[in-house]
């Protein structure tokens, strides 16, 4: 069975709404990689170091990442021989099984909740990438699963942070835990963690400041955060989410290395796939960082936040050519239109 066939039968078992933003969201990523190499198959038909050459530059172009990409066309290269291909066309659904495998990674990208109690979730990151936004839209999330959710204002630095936590909380009928702006984080982290625990909360979003990631006194106020915590539930943070901008592309990866390393992140939330071509950068940040990419925000609706699903993503780069698929899934139909 052709692999584009097999991912087609995984996709059709999971949520058609899901797909779709999947579909919508990564749209100009769609545009900017596969159209570009469904392009490149029909010009050159063959495989040669030609070929080879102008796909290496398309995939660094989407920021798949140079180490990455060197890495994928040596494997293409291996495969082409140990197959025998000489069609470029039949390379399509290689390359595609390719990335699933990069992007699906060995860890768990599942939400790691707390069983016995309230899941504490902090959110790091630089200011800009969308943090709160993410908080607000996981408060939804959650809130339809029918958990009681609480948020914690914990960037007290910047201005109108504050308030535009607010604004997502009335949005998502959850309670916001304050102080004025200027005030202690780490205080407002015991209130909330207090306010969690007398109105039966299951789970606790904390927002944090988000100023550079050079600065050590961020990285102090964390640490205070944490300890703050912990003291009052030993096992928290459950998560340490680091929140990303995809449209910076390379830039997202380097703050994550930089800010990583010291927060104690265990997982990423890639925003604003939706507008960008380079939504490759999620393949080099899953080949980079030991991280797994736990959340994606596909839209600006309370609702396009989703779980990071490897074959949705996948599926949704490669949906015109998977579409076009024979029933029976003939391995060299693969690639016609």
């Amino acid at each position: 069975m052709s692999f584009f066939k097999k991912l087609r039968d995984s996709i059709a078992s999971k949520t058609e709404s899901v797909t779709k933003q999947f579909k919508d969201g990564l749209e100009k990523t769609r545009k900017g990689l596969v159209e570009k190499v469904t392009d490149l198959v029909i010009r050159r038909k063959k495989i040669d170091e030609e070929f080879y050459e102008e796909l290496e530059e398309i995939l660094i172009g989407a920021d798949v990442g140079v180490n990455t990409v060197m890495n994928l066309i040596e494997d293409l290269r291996a495969e082409v021989k140990k197959r025998k291909i000489e069609d470029a066309a039949e390379l399509q659904p290689v390359l595609s099984e390719k990335l699933t495998d990069l992007l699906r990674g060995e860890q768990n990208n599942e939400l790691k909740m707390n069983p016995d109690g309230i899941t504490v979730i902090l959110f790091v990151g630089v200011n800009g990438v969308g943090k709160t936004t993410t908080i607000g839209k996981l408060a939804h999330r959650f809130k339809q699963q029918g958990k009681k959710v609480i948020m914690a204002a914990g960037d007290t630095f910047r201005a109108g942070a504050i308030e535009q936590l607010e604004v997502w909380g009335q949005r998502a009928g959850v309670d916001v835990i304050k102080q004025q702006s200027g005030s202690d984080p780490a205080a407002v982290m015991y209130d909330a963690v207090q306010a969690a625990k007398q109105r039966g909360a299951d789970v606790l979003l904390c927002d944090t400041a988000g100023r550079l990631q050079n600065k050590s006194n961020l990285m102090d106020e964390l640490n205070k955060i944490y300890r703050v915590i912990q003291r009052e539930i030993p096992s928290a943070p459950h998560e340490v989410l680091m929140v990303l901008d995809a449209t910076t592309g390379q830039n997202a990866l380097n703050q994550a290395k930089l800010f990583g390393e010291k927060s104690g992140v265990t997982g990423l939330v890639l925003t604003k796939l939706d507008g960008t071509a380079k939504g490759g950068i999620v393949v080099a940040i899953r080949q980079e960082l030991d991280l797994p990419v736990k959340l994606v925000g596909l839209g600006e609706k309370i609702d396009d936040l989703q779980e990071f699903d490897s074959e949705q993503f996948v599926h949704a780069l490669f949906a015109g050519l998977i579409q076009e698929q024979p029933a029976e899934g003939a391995e060299d139909e693969n690639t016609q239109s």
